[in-house]
């Protein structure tokens, strides 16, 4: 993104509050996952990775994933 301002001849079109609420909202998720990511990486470079006894494999990650995803659609008849 440009730190440009935007010239002066082209106005911005507002949003609908609804859609300033939806994209602040969607801000506030990005920034906390975000946020999640740093902490453990500077965990990991703080005291190194994790023991692999101590890990959850990638597949049961994925499964639980999927399940939840899967919880969040609506089902099709």
């Amino acid at each position: 993104m440009s730190e440009q301002p935007a010239p002066a001849d082209h106005a911005r079109q507002q949003l609908e509050p609804a859609a300033a609420d939806a994209v602040r909202a969607y801000a506030a998720r990005t920034r906390e996952s975000a946020d999640r990511l740093a902490a453990v990486l500077e965990d990991i470079a703080a005291n190194g990775l994790p023991a692999a006894e101590d890990c959850m494999p990638w597949e049961e990650l994925r499964e639980a994933h999927l399940t939840r995803l899967a919880a969040q659609r609506p089902a099709v008849a």
